[in-house]
């Protein structure tokens, strides 16, 4: 966690975020910023779909994708949309700690088992899913790879500042991620 950079005041916000959607969204969600009033959506936020996370933000102020991980690559067209569409020019990227797509291998046997019997799937089949997919959404450690992501969307999107963040479910807070 040493590469985590807090924002606890106005102060700690970097210079280069001062003024923009991404300081705006630090100074909401971890400052209580007063809202400001927003017709369309200023950055797209891509953050896992965990539901111990909640951001603090006005309405209209983001587009938020939200995918195991904070995984965007099988969500490529939505944030090709908010771009071209929706005319966003920041994305934050929220990975967040005690992410449940870190080390899915060792929950093989809950995944079988929970889709066996809650959805009825036959068990061939629901291990069967997990031995397909699970690869493609196995993020190994949350700092690693919101960094990782973050790299792989500037090649993508070369004009589009991207900002890699960490959600601490502890505290609450969004950190910035040191690169």
């Amino acid at each position: 966690m040493n590469r985590l950079f807090p924002i606890s005041t106005q102060q700690d916000v970097p210079e280069e975020y001062k003024n923009t959607p991404i300081g705006n969204l630090l100074e909401y969600h971890n400052l209580g910023k007063a809202f400001s009033n927003y017709e369309k959506a200023q950055l797209l936020i891509g953050m896992c779909m965990d539901n111990r996370k909640h951001l603090h933000i006005p309405e209209n102020f983001a587009y938020i994708i939200r995918s195991g991980g904070a995984n965007l690559r099988h969500s490529e067209f939505k944030v090709s949309y908010a771009i071209a569409v929706g005319e966003v020019k920041h994305i934050a990227l929220l990975a967040h700690n005690h992410c449940g797509m870190v080390n899915l291998h060792s929950k093989k046997e809950q995944f079988i088992d929970g889709l066996t019997e809650k959805a009825g799937w036959n068990r061939e089949f629901a291990e069967e899913h997990f031995n397909q997919f699970s690869p493609l959404f196995e993020i190994g450690n949350e700092i690693d790879f919101v960094l990782s992501e973050a790299k792989r969307l500037r090649s993508r999107y070369p004009k589009i500042k991207i900002v890699p963040m960490m959600y601490l479910v502890e505290d609450n807070k969004l950190y910035l991620v040191k690169e």
